[in-house]
């Protein structure tokens, strides 16, 4: 991708981004050509079983995925799919960092996110080593058995 193409990119998010905000969606996405950008944001915070006082409303972490539109994911080596149904959550609580960013290293058996189902948490381990090349999900989002959430090559 050359600068100006990433610049365009970059650009076109952060547009997309205050479009969410000025409309109050949640999610949005836009394909052209071989490039699919989805902008989506969490209205709701992450369920926290042993929290005992109520947090103070957060603003809503807005996240983008740049995912070619030609790419099949289902196939691909490095995908990691979702073992269960639940939704992810990309930390360990509501505000905290994040477990991995894309151009992260990753070893065999950590922790890449949650998801959660019938109020248990469940970590989603990394099955092999290697780098985060992309992340599917954003927090809080719902998601199905087998649907990809990582890619790690």
């Amino acid at each position: 991708m050359t600068n100006k193409t990433s610049t365009i990119d970059q650009e076109l998010i952060r547009q997309l981004a205050t479009l969410l905000t000025e409309t109050d969606l949640s999610e949005i996405e836009v394909e052209h050509g071989d490039l699919r950008i989805r902008v989506a944001r969490n209205l709701q915070a992450a369920p926290v079983a042993y929290q005992m006082a109520p947090q103070a409303p957060q603003a809503a972490p807005v996240a983008a995925v740049v995912v070619p539109a030609e790419t099949s994911l289902v196939g691909h080596p490095g995908v990691v799919p979702s073992p269960m149904v639940g939704t992810a959550y990309r930390s360990p609580e509501p505000g905290a960092k994040t477990f991995v960013e894309i151009g992260d290293t990753v070893r065999e058996g950590q922790t890449l996110l949650i998801v959660e189902a019938m109020k248990t948490m469940n970590q989603i381990p990394a099955p092999r080593a290697g780098t985060v090349k992309a992340i599917m999900v954003t927090d809080g989002q719902p998601v199905e058995y087998g649907e990809p959430l990582l890619i790690i090559e």
